[in-house]
């Protein structure tokens, strides 16, 4: 319908790379400052919680600047399976609710992120 528009793709790619990293360094940095305090609220191990909270902060670093961006998108995706998984299996939430996050919200970042894995993110960036 706009074929005009696939000319700028890439300013496509780069706006979701950009808010993927955004909301994933916001939920990395509460994990980063008090793994035992999130541990606790999830029941995890502090040091998984450490790692999710490493792995979310360096991968957003690489989307946003554009380096290595399918491998931060691989990443992210296999830490929202995770983050389905317990969701859906162990903590058994439902798709969306009106008091907390569903598994919804898990389920468009993994989507974005197949997205970005899958189309190389764009051009801009480091390459």
């Amino acid at each position: 319908m706009f074929p005009e528009l696939i000319e700028f793709s890439d300013y496509g790619l780069l706006v979701l790379r950009l808010a993927v990293a955004t909301i994933f360094i916001y939920h990395a940095l509460p994990k980063l400052q008090n793994p035992k305090g999130m541990a606790q609220g999830v029941g995890m191990p502090a040091g998984m919680v450490l790692m999710l909270g490493f792995v979310e902060l360096l991968s957003s670093i690489g989307l946003i600047i554009g380096f290595y961006t399918q491998i931060a998108a691989i990443l992210l995706a296999v830490v929202m399976v995770g983050a389905t998984y317990f969701k859906m299996l162990k903590w058994h939430m439902p798709f969306t609710a009106m008091d907390k996050t569903g598994w919804e919200f898990d389920l468009i970042l993994l989507a974005a992120n197949i997205a970005i894995l899958l189309t190389g993110g764009g051009i801009i960036g480091i390459q």
